[in-house]
């Protein structure tokens, strides 16, 4: 029980859903941080407590605290840290266990790093050319995956690149489907 004292909070402000105002939205960074520092709560390095802000009625505490600022917030010993960049610096270099999960690793980023605005795209276009494109994405991560023989993008753990890809691909499955008639392919 001792240890427990000790394992700091972390406060993690997230942007509540539109549909009833309650629970987690569907805000990709907030999404990523979310798994991010939940990964490092099950390994008991923090304590995670998580708000949800209606954004369409935000309270009048946040509106006072934080002005305009949209979530993710990330508070750490009282201090608040606002801006994405800064969140993923914070839990990358004071958050106990977060160096553990910003690997580098070149390979992967690049491969990631246009799934969303292919997808993006598709949702714009709703052409065959787009979801190709997008699905040629996809099958880039797959054979990674399959090459390498990992669980995950970098190994055998989760790490930050699974944190960012994870809501992404959730949101490509959902809004991919409702908005342009796209599945992901059962073969990925």
């Amino acid at each position: 029980m001792g240890d427990e004292q000790n394992i700091p909070e972390i406060e993690l402000i997230i942007k509540a859903s539109t549909i009833d105002g309650r629970r987690k939205g569907a805000c990709l960074f907030c999404q990523e941080y979310f798994m991010d520092l939940y990964l490092l709560a099950e390994l008991k390095t923090i304590a995670l407590k998580i708000t949800t802000v209606d954004m369409l009625k935000p309270p009048a505490d946040f509106r006072s605290n934080f002005d305009s600022t949209p979530p993710p917030i990330l508070i750490d010993a009282g201090v608040a840290v606002l801006e994405n960049e800064k969140i993923e610096r914070h839990i990358m270099k004071s958050v106990p266990g977060g160096h553990n999960l910003f690997v580098q690793d070149k390979e992967v980023a690049s491969i990631i790093e246009n799934v969303y605005s292919k997808f993006k795209l598709m949702l714009i276009k709703k052409d065959d050319a787009s979801k190709n494109s997008l699905v040629s994405q996809l099958t880039k991560i797959n054979t990674h995956l399959e090459e390498k023989g990992y669980r995950f993008l970098t190994g055998e753990t989760l790490c930050c690149f699974d944190c960012e890809l994870m809501p992404k691909l959730q949101h490509i499955r959902v809004a991919g489907g409702h908005f342009a008639d796209f599945t992901i392919p059962t073969h990925l």
